[in-house]
């Protein structure tokens, strides 16, 4: 969980952020509120969410999945990205932090985009493939408590088309991925360990993690 770029300077940070995509100033003003939230390291980094709507207008997203909305950037970046016919799924399960997003939203004009689902995030994907929804997303991100991820994944993969992308931030774990640990690990980090270690072998997908905020695998569903 970081707001940042692990192990780049703020100083550098700030400089090539300054260099993309002007910052909306609703998600400017979002970020400012986060922060001072004693859980804003829970927020996607900047940088991150710039890359995803980067991403999105690459393959020309309309539908997007995402699984954690916290105080709602991610998603309001999205919707800001998408057009106007586009729309969002969001699922979370506070509704402290999630009434702060739809705040955001409605200041952004993008509320009409967002979907939210407050509830386990496992029984809105269900829901989604039983409705026949399987293949009709063209993003998903993963942002929400580690130990489901795989099954996060799993449900994501049925969503998400053919030539769609998954992400899940927050994959490094601070660096622990890659430690030693005793039996006192907390369930999550052999979670993690265990599916960074299968990515390369899913036949399914194709992976790359880059090192941006506290790490974001990106999948390309085959």
């Amino acid at each position: 969980m970081t707001t940042h770029t692990l192990n780049v300077a703020p100083a550098l940070q700030t400089y090539l952020n300054s260099i993309g995509e002007t910052e909306h100033p609703v998600l400017a003003a979002l970020r400012r509120h986060t922060a001072r939230h004693r859980l804003g390291k829970m927020a996607i980094a900047r940088e991150q969410a710039a890359l995803l709507t980067w991403l999105a207008r690459l393959i020309q997203a309309r539908r997007y999945l995402e699984v954690g909305v916290f105080t709602g950037y991610s998603s309001t970046a999205m919707a800001l990205t998408l057009p106007e016919d586009g729309r969002i799924t969001a699922c979370d399960i506070n509704v402290t932090f999630t009434d702060i997003a739809r705040e955001h939203w409605l200041a952004a004009g993008v509320a009409h985009k967002i979907s939210l689902h407050l509830q386990p995030a496992l029984l809105t994907l269900d829901t989604l493939i039983e409705q026949g929804q399987s293949g009709q997303y063209d993003m998903a991100l993963i942002d929400a408590d580690k130990p489901p991820t795989p099954q996060y994944f799993e449900r994501c993969l049925q969503l998400v088309r053919s030539g769609g992308i998954i992400a899940i931030d927050n994959i490094l774990l601070g660096g622990r991925v890659m430690e030693e640990h005793g039996g006192n690990a907390p369930p999550s980090l052999a979670i993690l360990k265990t599916f960074n270690q299968n990515l390369p072998h899913d036949a399914r997908i194709v992976p790359i993690t880059l090192p941006v905020g506290d790490g974001l695998t990106l999948l390309l569903k085959k």
